[in-house]
């Protein structure tokens, strides 16, 4: 009966290691922002807190960038601007430098613009319209995988594009333009590295 249970406790705990090994590496969903705090992220010219479990953007022209690059992946993110009407701001990826002299990068960007809310300028074919809800938080899924990118908003296909140049890794950030934008804020914010 002893030599069984050790047996068993032996299958349960190599099961329980197989089964965490499969958590590590590509594949794995992961919050890059856990609501508590800005950890994992790098604040650059601009000034941003954690507010009500949420990111809140307060003041300035620069980004709320990852610590680390990635090249292939899946972003699932959740935004909502403050103001009434001329709200913008963005989120980059795959950019390795901002330029000197300028806040943001050159590209690529997923636009968070009032009336340009998912295209991203440097693909002819990323442009998606009157999928988002005015007021509202609104969801969105990046796809990036090699040179080809895709969006979801709100669980409806946006867009399906080709083209991605160099880098094939880079940072990913939240754009800052509260001057000219006023505030937003962001939650539940996830990556899943690709193959």
């Amino acid at each position: 009966m002893k030599a069984s249970i050790t047996l068993c406790s032996i299958v349960i705990a190599a099961a329980l290691l197989t089964s965490c090994a499969g958590l590590e590496g590509p594949g794995k969903r992961v919050a890059l922002f856990d609501g508590k705090t800005l950890n994992g992220w790098t604040i650059i010219k601009c000034e941003a807190a954690v507010d009500d479990g949420d990111i809140l953007l307060t003041a300035g022209n620069g980004l709320v960038q990852t610590e680390k690059k990635y090249g292939d992946f899946i972003l699932e993110f959740e935004w909502k601007a403050l103001r009434d009407s001329k709200w913008d701001s963005g989120v980059y990826f795959r950019y390795d430098t901002v330029p000197e002299g300028r806040p943001w990068p050159n590209r690529y960007q997923v636009n968070l613009r009032q009336g340009m809310e998912g295209n991203v300028g440097d693909l002819e074919e990323a442009k998606s319209e009157g999928l988002v809800k005015d007021g509202e938080w609104n969801k969105f899924k990046l796809t990036v995988q090699a040179a080809k990118a895709s969006l979801e908003i709100n669980g409806k296909s946006a867009w399906q594009a080709d083209g991605l140049g160099d880098p094939e890794e880079g940072f990913i950030a939240i754009q800052a333009e509260v001057p000219g934008g006023g505030q937003y804020r962001f939650r539940n914010i996830y990556l899943t590295e690709l193959d």
